[in-house]
């Protein structure tokens, strides 16, 4: 397994598996938001390839706004994560979230972040089991106007 910086001929690839993560989204503007992370200084794509197959990916920027539970500035934030079922387990999703944390460091960052819905148990365990420490629960609310 090969954990390398996404080129533009993964980008079609990675954003099939983004589909799979993100289904209500559509085909074009994935791809578009793919390629602003790959184009990007503050962001990095990342592509877990198994031969030269494209088996996962990961998302991460730079977020100079408040973070929950951080205390510097910037923070690498992972935006995303996703791995082919047959490759869970063999610690695709780690490498990736490492591949990551490297490129949050070398931008001077001093801490690094994520989130997940309250009720996605497999992510909660996921983001545990990979050294995350959680740093809040909370509800968000709108109200139409």
């Amino acid at each position: 397994m090969n954990i390398v910086q996404a080129t533009p001929k993964d980008l079609w690839a990675v954003t099939r598996l983004a589909l799979l993560l993100w289904p209500e989204q559509e085909t074009q503007q994935l791809y578009e938001v793919m390629q602003s992370y790959q184009k990007d200084p503050d962001s990095a794509l990342f592509a877990a390839k198994e031969d030269s197959t494209v088996v996962g990916f990961a998302l991460c920027s730079l977020r100079r706004d408040y973070v929950e539970g951080t205390e510097s500035s910037p923070v690498g934030y992972l935006e995303g994560i996703f791995v082919e079922e047959s490759r869970r387990r063999h610690y695709t999703a780690k490498m990736l979230v490492e591949a990551c944390e490297c490129f949050a460091r070398e931008k001077g960052c001093k801490e690094f972040a994520s989130d997940c819905e309250i009720h996605n148990q497999m992510s909660i365990a996921f983001h545990r089991g990979i050294g995350f420490a959680e740093a809040n629960r909370l509800v968000c609310f709108v109200k139409k106007l």
